[in-house]
């Protein structure tokens, strides 16, 4: 998993991107990956961690009818956290996620281990809807690696 992180700082390093994250069920997960790779606090800038719908709605920006309409947990959510986190940390870049890391909190239509991830850029935002089938520890480390997947596929062949 090291050689993903450095890849990615090797990309974001060799096309000046700076990169945030807004994390929510992944708890800082994400943010502790990428910074486990020595120098890169030449293109990480930094996090938040919104945990709470308050905290996605008055530190990151997320519509409260946004929440109200889709739930936290919708692409539509993660695409907002994106691009809110964009914003606040004044990035190139910014990853998101949202999800249900479990065992509770699953619903009859949002089944623990759903995630969605959201990716926001200068070009705008989008989001990637993934089910993970571990234990809640599994899911975020599962999560957190598709994250950080997809953002390496963004940095290779920007779409």
């Amino acid at each position: 998993m090291a050689g993903l992180e450095q890849e990615i700082g090797d990309l974001l390093r060799r096309n000046g991107l700076t990169l945030g994250v807004v994390e929510s069920a992944t708890g800082g997960l994400i943010s502790h990956l990428i910074t486990n790779v020595p120098g890169s606090s030449d293109y990480y800038k930094g996090s938040v961690t919104a945990y709470s719908n308050e905290t996605k709605i008055k530190v990151v920006g997320v519509k409260a009818d946004t929440i109200e309409q889709y739930g936290a947990v919708s692409h539509q959510v993660a695409e907002e956290m994106a691009q809110g986190g964009r914003r606040l940390l004044s990035v190139d870049i910014c990853l998101a996620d949202t999800g249900i890391a479990g065992p509770s909190g699953a619903t009859p239509d949002k089944p623990s281990g759903l995630f969605y991830l959201g990716l926001a850029h200068r070009d705008g935002a989008s989001s990637q809807r993934h089910e993970f089938h571990g234990d809640r520890e599994q899911n975020k480390q599962s999560a957190a690696e598709a994250a950080l997947s997809w953002l390496k596929e963004y940095l290779i062949s920007p779409a």
